[in-house]
């Protein structure tokens, strides 16, 4: 929990051997997202595609968590190509959901790193799950990090 907020923060970073604007573009296709997804979770991207990316656009998802199906909107905050954007949840299971991707050249690649700033709802008893939520964020990123590997030939770092 960050500072006196109810805030988690949740870090994740992998290298990709590629150029910055390769890697940013993976990213920037909305459809690669179910590419990246443990498929367990169902992943489906309800709005129409292609999806012009930029700062405004709403996504539709719907997916399911332990077997409950569930729909997610999220806005694009913040769209600076090449090196970062913001997704924030309008709609989903979180009380509070802002995931900072940011692309960086590095050692004749790009530093991929994602930083989600996440509150839970039901403040102070949603707090119980925290441990479950925070294993499960560490899962599907480890496993968004191998499908990178596979898709791009990234080496994750630890």
């Amino acid at each position: 929990m960050t500072g006196r907020s109810r805030d988690h923060v949740f870090r994740a970073e992998t290298f990709v051997p590629r150029p910055r604007r390769e890697t940013f573009a993976f990213f920037a296709a909305a459809e690669n997202l179910e590419l990246i997804t443990p498929p367990e979770l169902r992943f489906e991207i309800g709005s129409a595609l292609p999806i012009a990316m930029a700062a405004g656009t709403r996504i539709e998802y719907r997916l399911r968590l332990f077997g409950v199906p569930f729909s997610w909107t999220t806005l694009i905050s913040r769209w600076e190509p090449d090196a970062c954007f913001v997704d924030e949840q309008l709609r989903g299971p979180y009380a509070r959901w802002v995931h900072t991707h940011t692309f960086v050249e590095a050692d004749g690649g790009t530093r991929v790193t994602d930083e989600v700033r996440y509150r839970l709802r039901l403040h102070p008893l949603g707090e119980v799950a925290y441990p479950l939520v925070r294993r499960q964020l560490a899962r599907i990123f480890s496993y968004r990090q191998r499908r990178l590997k596979e898709l791009l030939g990234t080496a994750a770092r630890v």
